[in-house]
């Protein structure tokens, strides 16, 4: 720990533009961050170890309070749009001047860290916090350097994270409101304020790495989970909230690159993180073993409320918001890598929850198709998933992350269609949703058969079985698998009536057309070719 005096110069903090804080504790330890936590009475233990806090006003993301410094290096790159929206240099320079004023004769803390396992893409960085906890966060989320790399370290990227300071010169600002997080690709920092959610420092720095390593290093960024098999060969898998991306690559016969991005080069995927940040709604350790188990001190629980009269999470208990979470190192788990890294991927899995009944429980895609179906990043919510949603509603998510995304989806897209090409990877489109009918009627695919399916894609047991041709969405479908009933393969043989089947087929080909609209004028001809046939 180092403590700088309020009328010294802090040594390290005068190219964030400060230069007059009261207290500055740098890179204190997990233990040291909790027991400041604990002293000024922000944070309560949990019986299980693990260290709880409140978010406060916010308790997620707030994506229309996100920016973009529009400058020489993004104004031709960024996709600009309600996604990314823009806004001056001036206008980011009045704001660190409002927060770094806001942070003159404070106590804060500050930490280095680094992103990206694969040290040829390493970056480093450096977060100063107003509260304890979201540094203990960072550290958690973050890559861990030695003490030896710690001295000296300088920042490639800077993190400013006031939560408790509301600029009141928002319009003036081009900000929506009080609150902001604002990207400087120039300046290389983030200037988060006015929210005390810790997913937007993580968040933050996955959309600076969305931005540089395809622009500059020709790396494929993907917002997805990754594990390893016992014979090496790497297996990536993405999907949108509910579509089981936890559960599936959570294999205890596989061990764990990463739960949430990665990157894609030329000698294989590496995992942009340090940690886990997993949703804790209704978790059990039934459930979710591998994440119940690394719940222990250390972690950091967002938002989640006790029993009454205890201490003891419950998880079930969304009084206060249904997005809660853990933050916790990959060295909770058992079975995690280290380093976090592995070769290029084998097999690649889109996992959709299909609530009308229609995609196939397993298909196979060819480039076109998997560069169509990663733009559309395609999911369905049923009722209970959100408020006020009665009946199934489609999502659809831009390389099933549209949030983070600086550059146009095709972007992303034609880069894995290469690597498809240049390795031979398979990709799978895999539906945990429903069969025999839509939601209400039919039912959810059995876990069991799914990862049945998963398995048998992993072991090659699909290479060399027969495939039919879906009609409506042309995808390939294996017409057997092992341990997994052959009726079950082709969706419209599960449904009482084939005619009510194609009804529903082209009302969902319908939505992926109109979706992909915004899309099309960027998208070329392979990749135009491969939307459902209406």
């Amino acid at each position: 720990m180092q403590e700088f005096g309020l009328k010294n110069t802090v040594v390290g903090l005068d190219a964030a533009g400060l230069h007059n804080v009261a207290i500055c504790h740098w890179n204190l330890t997990p233990q040291q961050l909790m027991d400041k936590a604990i002293e000024l009475g922000q944070g309560v233990y949990a019986d299980n170890g693990a260290i709880v806090f409140d978010s406060g006003e916010f308790s997620g993301r707030s994506p229309k309070d996100r920016f973009i410094v529009r400058d020489a290096i993004t104004e031709n790159h960024v996709n600009w749009g309600d996604v990314n929206v823009g806004v001056t240099p001036d206008a980011f320079d009045a704001l660190h001047q409002e927060v770094t004023a806001y942070f003159e004769g404070k106590e804060i803390y500050v930490r280095d860290n680094f992103v990206c396992a694969n040290p040829n893409y390493r970056l480093n960085v450096r977060t100063i916090n107003e509260i304890p906890y979201h540094n203990l966060f960072v550290d958690n989320m973050f890559m861990r350097p030695t003490a030896a790399e710690q001295t000296g370290m300088t920042p490639d990227w800077t993190i400013l994270c006031a939560p408790s300071y509301k600029t009141s010169n928002a319009a003036k600002h081009g900000v929506r409101q009080g609150n902001f997080v604002i990207v400087n690709f120039t300046k290389k920092m983030v200037l988060i304020a006015g929210t005390g959610y810790a997913g937007e420092m993580k968040k933050s720095i996955f959309s600076v790495l969305n931005f540089i390593l395809p622009v500059n290093r020709n790396v494929l960024p993907m917002h997805c989970s990754a594990n390893i098999g016992k014979d090496g060969d790497t297996a990536v898998f993405f999907g949108l909230s509910g579509t089981g991306k936890t559960t599936l690559s959570a294999d205890p016969n596989r061990d764990l690159i990463g739960d949430d991005e990665h990157g894609w080069a030329d000698d294989g995927v590496f995992n942009f993180e340090g940690g886990c940040y997993a949703k804790c709604v209704d978790l059990t350790e039934e459930k979710e073993p591998q994440i119940f188990k690394a719940i222990k001190h250390g972690t950091v629980l967002e938002n989640v409320q006790f029993y009454p009269g205890t201490t003891t999470p419950d998880y079930a208990n969304i009084s206060k918001t249904e997005n809660t979470r853990a933050a916790y190192p990959m060295t909770h788990i058992d079975n995690a890598v280290n380093p976090s890294v592995g070769g290029v991927p084998k097999n690649i899995f889109f996992l959709t929850c299909d609530a009308f009944g229609v995609l196939p429980p397993i298909s196979k895609l060819t480039p076109g198709q998997a560069m169509y179906h990663f733009i559309s990043g395609y999911t369905a919510k049923v009722a209970g998933t959100e408020a006020g949603i009665k009946d199934p509603t489609t999502t659809f998510s831009a390389c099933f992350g549209a949030p983070f995304l600086p550059l146009h989806p095709t972007r992303y897209a034609e880069m894995l269609g290469e690597r498809m090409r240049a390795t031979g990877a398979n990709v799978w489109l895999i539906n945990t949703g429903w069969s025999g009918g839509a939601y209400g009627v039919g039912n959810r695919m059995k876990l069991s058969y799914t990862r049945a399916m998963i398995t048998a894609a992993l072991k090659g047991e699909l290479d060399s079985v027969s495939f039919e041709n879906h009609p409506v969405f042309h995808l390939a479908m294996p017409t057997s698998c092992p341990n997994v009933p052959a009726e079950i393969l082709n969706p419209r043989n599960t449904w009482a009536e084939g005619a009510a089947y194609d009804a529903k087929a082209g009302e969902l080909a319908k939505q992926f057309v109109n979706n992909f609209s915004k899309y099309a004028s960027e998208a070329n001809e392979e990749i135009m070719s491969a939307a459902p046939k209406i």
